[in-house]
């Protein structure tokens, strides 16, 4: 039996979050009145494919618009009116104010449930010249359509690291375009920790890619090509500039209906994603919602968590039993660039220092698979607990194959309040062409138990104290061919080193440096038990720079 005979609900924003819902409505009641609104002319578009048919990986622009208003009514009955803006809404009567582009016609509609997904729109600060119609932000198929006009550009400038702007990076390049990217911050990818960039950035610059970081956008100058100026006074000349520094909520409409909203301007929801009207939901880039680990608000503009969030919605309008709460936000990400993928789960080191919130860390590296096994490629990974609990907070990646499988893992691992110790006791597939004996999500958990339990004390730079002795315990011909670039450095290979402890002055401390990280732990554990005060380069020297890239050496 239909649960929800005749009732209206009306669905502003017709992408990710609001055809989830609509689509999901319809195949738990038959008879509703579901109406769906998008303020532009296309639905349930693949918005996260639109940088690979710049780039022409994805060849036909059809197998982005997933749907069709036209199928959309076939399969599901819905009304969907594109190019229509939804102007107010009327708490008091329940009902919306709708405006049609083309006409400019205004008519009301009347709701019983009302579901906000008006997403977010692309960051275009009020700096000079930036009205140039050589500048663009990318949102939708109709951005797509006119940077892929432009895209026979020689020159052009990438404003923002971010995911988008690395994406939008690497399809130039394919596409053969010169390309300069500028970031504000002084990393690649500003959401993870700036170590596990690296990878990344030696990526870029082997393709050609210019890269201006710790530089911002100050303005725009017109000339036969487009001068972008830069804080620092630089200027860099392009045909053709895509800004990519972040979006914010679209939610005029929800601030004008007096519903309650966050700092930062996102709508506030509750754990069934019921803004403070219980009558009108809100889901998508457009809210906050709890952070799945602390419970405290965050918001995370993604397409995962976006459809599951309009699902949701569905389930508490239309299903007679009570609904699962929406669990929270984990913000898992992931981006490919050229031959590296780099990723993220969970909280980062440098969003806990902001929180003020207590954490340990250590970094491992390993290969994708076994290394005996041909076509290893190498993978590092990091990992943040709570040392109170254990409970794992987060998790970044960063390598040549491998990322997004870990990456899932520890999100799993997040979502479900797994410790270190279970990371550590994961049972994972494992054949030699796909992982190893002990793969490196293990090794991070052995890691964090090592340095819970005392038998470790990483630490992430080499101090610069003549009172430390630093310790290079790998083979000479390695610390001949990529030397720690630090005063006073010794070199005893982990073999020798029990022969040559009378080397070492035990009043003095020591950290233990090698290239991954795993036999400087074995030459810690040795100096620990003879009385030495010891700690090690946490994830080794590859921790500090792309092992394909010889000449760059960890910074003291």
């Amino acid at each position: 039996m239909d649960p929800s005979p005749s009732l209206r609900f009306i669905i502003v924003g017709g992408v990710a979050a609001g055809a989830s819902a609509a689509a999901r409505a319809r195949r738990l009641s038959e008879s509703a009145a579901i109406t769906l609104l998008e303020r532009g002319p296309d639905v349930s578009f693949a918005n996260c494919g639109l940088p690979y048919f710049i780039g022409e990986e994805i060849k036909q622009r059809d197998a982005l618009a997933v749907q069709t208003p036209q199928t959309l009514k076939a399969m599901l009955n819905l009304e969907v009116r594109t190019s229509t803006e939804a102007v107010a809404v009327d708490r008091a009567n329940k009902r919306v104010q709708i405006r049609a582009l083309g006409s400019g016609a205004n008519e009301w509609l009347s709701y019983d449930k009302l579901l906000l997904a008006p997403g977010a729109v692309p960051l275009r600060p009020a700096l000079p010249g930036i009205d140039d119609p050589r500048i663009f932000t990318l949102r939708s198929l109709q951005d797509m359509d006119r940077i892929k006009a432009a895209a026979g550009a020689r020159r052009v400038a990438v404003i923002g690291a971010g995911f988008i702007g690395l994406e939008m990076t690497e399809q130039f390049v394919r596409l053969g375009r010169q390309v300069t990217l500028v970031e504000l911050l002084d990393q690649v990818l500003p959401p993870l920790d700036r170590p596990m960039t690296l990878f990344l950035e030696d990526e870029l610059r082997r393709h050609g890619v210019e890269l201006i970081l710790g530089d911002g956008i100050a303005g725009f100058d017109r000339a036969a090509g487009l001068n972008c100026r830069l804080q620092s006074g630089r200027i860099i000349t392009a045909d053709l500039v895509v800004l990519s520094i972040g979006v914010r909520p679209d939610t005029a409409l929800a601030r004008e209906a007096g519903l309650a909203l966050g700092p930062r301007g996102h709508i506030r929801v509750n754990e069934f994603l019921q803004t403070s009207d219980p009558d009108i939901y809100a889901a998508g880039d457009a809210i906050e919602a709890a952070d799945l680990v602390t419970g405290d608000p965050v918001a995370v503009p993604l397409g995962g968590p976006a459809n599951r969030q309009g699902r949701l919605v569905a389930d508490h309008v239309f299903t007679p039993r009570p609904a699962r709460p929406f669990p929270g936000l984990l913000g898992t990400a992931i981006v490919r660039v050229f031959d590296v993928s780099a990723g993220l789960a969970g909280w980062s080191e440098k969003r806990l220092r902001a929180a003020g919130r207590k954490f340990r860390t250590v970094t491992v590296n390993d290969s994708q698979h076994s290394g005996y096994f041909p076509g290893a490629k190498p993978l590092i990974l990091k990992l943040l607990w709570d040392p109170d609990t254990g409970r794992v907070l987060g998790a970044q990646a960063a390598g040549l194959a491998g990322v997004d499988k870990r990456l899932d893992v520890l999100a799993t691992a997040i979502a479900g309040g797994l410790t270190i110790d279970d990371l550590s006791g994961l049972e994972l597939a494992y054949a030699p062409p796909f992982g190893a004996a002990k793969d490196i999500v293990n090794l991070a958990g052995f890691a964090a138990c090592n340095a819970r339990d005392g038998l470790a004390a990483p630490v992430d730079t080499l101090p610069d104290d003549p009172a430390v002795q630093i310790l290079d315990v790998r083979p000479p011909a390695l610390v001949q061919a990529h030397p720690v670039p630090h005063k006073g450095v010794v070199n005893i290979p982990l073999g020798a080193l029990r022969g040559r402890l009378g080397e070492l002055d035990r009043k003095r401390p020591v950290v233990t440096v090698c290239a991954l990280g795993k036999t400087a732990y074995f030459a810690g554990r040795i100096l620990a038990q003879n009385g030495f005060q010891v700690a090690s380069l946490n994830g080794g020297i590859r921790a500090h720079w792309d092992p394909r890239s010889p000449a760059k050496l960890p910074t003291p």
